[in-house]
């Protein structure tokens, strides 16, 4: 009797910065080596923290497990071996919008893909192509840290500049560990808002951004 042809699907692993995403990632790689299935993962190389892109690992380093750093999704296609069952992505929000075609093509092609990236930047916007992962993934499980102020359960990051709260202008893409970010809810989570003199600077307000590009549609 022949065995079952695996079908291909994603799952993505998504949520606040501390709330175990590497972690559960890792937990479901060690699973599919048990079932002796064939495992490949791949990590953004802007992630140099715990060891370096070359290691995927929780933030306690408790759990660690060889990856291959890559600058960008198209990679994934000409790294992908024909015999992997399983592929995971690290830090997926670092990647660029390719790599929602990327997991499509490996599910396609009756691959396992397993996905974890942190789903909201530091102004609590989407961040990079997560959100359209999470919309077209087959599976999709949202992990929640502790507030670090009032012990709710965390869904954002606040990013600390000198231990307050970093602009709203400041760069989307900033490396950094329990020294640069805390895990807040929604109440306890700080944006400042940009202020005039900024604006009379050239710093542009994101209603002001919106306004350029939709005044000649």
């Amino acid at each position: 009797m022949q065995g079952r042809v695996q079908e291909g699907w994603v799952e993505v692993i998504s949520g606040v910065m501390f709330a175990g995403k590497s972690e559960e990632l890792l937990r479901r790689v060690r699973r599919a080596l048990i079932a002796r299935k064939r495992v490949q993962v791949f990590k953004s190389q802007l992630d140099d923290r715990y060891g370096g892109p070359a290691q995927l690992s929780s933030h306690d380093r408790t759990r660690i497990f060889e990856a291959s750093p890559i600058q960008n999704a198209s990679e994934i296609r000409s790294l992908v071996s024909p015999e992997t069952d399983v592929v995971g992505i690290d830090e997926a929000q670092f990647l660029d919008e390719e790599i929602v075609s990327v997991v499509q093509w490996l599910a396609d092609r009756r691959v396992r893909v397993i996905v974890a990236g942190t789903d909201l930047d530091f102004r609590g916007q989407p961040f990079g192509s997560m959100g359209a992962l999470m919309a077209t993934a087959e599976i999709v499980d949202k992990l929640h840290a502790v507030c670090v102020r009032c012990g709710n359960a965390a869904t954002r990051n606040q990013r600390l500049i000198d231990g307050r709260p970093a602009p709203p202008e400041s760069p989307v893409i900033r490396i950094g560990g329990s020294e640069t970010y805390e895990a807040r809810c929604r109440g306890c989570h700080e944006v400042p808002e940009l202020g005039r003199h900024q604006t009379e600077l050239g710093i542009e307000t994101e209603a002001d951004a919106w306004a350029d590009r939709t005044r000649y549609w």
